[in-house]
């Protein structure tokens, strides 16, 4: 398997940079509470580090499966459940942002929330091109 994406368009190597940046962020999740901090930055006392690993393994995970999607991108189940990976990120910071209140808009928030909603908007508009049912 190439570590590049040899299938045509932008889509799956996106997705693999996406989750290289979140392999990097789940490391760094397992270390540090700092970066998490500043995702919940309007409650960051409480970021401790159990809360950080168990975020980082969540996206660890989510890495995990948008990975195989961009290697895999024409198989509907996979492509199906990264797009439910993106939605669900989407869902946590919106609800941690208006529901619970534990973020207040900055980069640390803002970031994810372009990153998964420009994924997750794209990984619909593209679904026909890359996935035949």
């Amino acid at each position: 398997m190439n570590f590049i994406p040899d299938t045509p368009g932008l889509l799956p190597k996106w997705m693999l940079l996406v989750s290289a940046l979140a392999f990097f962020n789940s490391i760094q999740n397992c270390l540090t509470t700092s970066l998490t901090a500043r995702i919940y930055n309007h409650k960051p006392q409480l970021v401790n580090p159990l809360q950080a690993r168990t975020f980082g393994v969540w996206t660890f995970t989510s890495a995990i499966v948008r990975m195989y999607a961009a290697h895999n991108i024409h198989n509907k189940v996979v492509y199906d459940i990264a797009i439910w990976t993106y939605a669900i990120v989407i869902a946590h910071y919106v609800s941690e942002l208006l529901y619970y209140r534990t973020s207040k808009l900055s980069a640390g928030i803002i970031s994810p929330l372009i990153v998964g909603t420009t994924s997750f908007v794209w990984m619909i508009a593209q679904y026909d091109y890359y996935v035949h049912s």
